[in-house]
């Protein structure tokens, strides 16, 4: 007997939908399930992760402190393996974005921009 693969909590789900409509101007939007939440890709690019409802940006070494500065936080998990934190270059879509649409575009296209520069396609690291 399979069992159906879970869908996306209601807060990953309506995290999901505020990215939708966010990000819609940059180009095709989609959803894929992965680990305990789920990647964001715009066409063939991995730039986002949405975790326990909250949405994280793609960013890296060119973007990480912009994040910073307008108050982003990091996206950590626990390495259940090692005991160690690891904090990845994912960060939370900052608060002037969220009510803001062409703030939010342009958080997006930082995010696409960092995830072109990594060349993280189809999941890729």
């Amino acid at each position: 007997m399979s069992r159906k693969p879970k869908g996306p909590s209601p807060e990953d789900q309506a995290a999901a939908e505020l990215a939708h409509e966010l990000f819609s101007d940059l180009g095709p939007i989609r959803l894929k399930r992965m680990f305990g939440g789920a990647g964001l890709y715009c066409g063939e690019l991995f730039f986002a992760i949405i975790v326990d409802g909250v949405l994280y940006l793609k960013g890296d070494g060119e973007s990480a402190d912009d994040y910073r500065a307008a108050g982003s936080e990091a996206f950590t998990w626990h390495n259940p393996k090692t005991g160690k934190d690891v904090t990845m270059n994912f960060f939370t879509l900052p608060e002037e974005a969220v009510d803001d649409a062409d703030t939010a575009l342009d958080w997006g296209r930082t995010a696409l921009a960092a995830a072109r520069r990594a060349g993280m396609r189809n999941g890729g690291q």
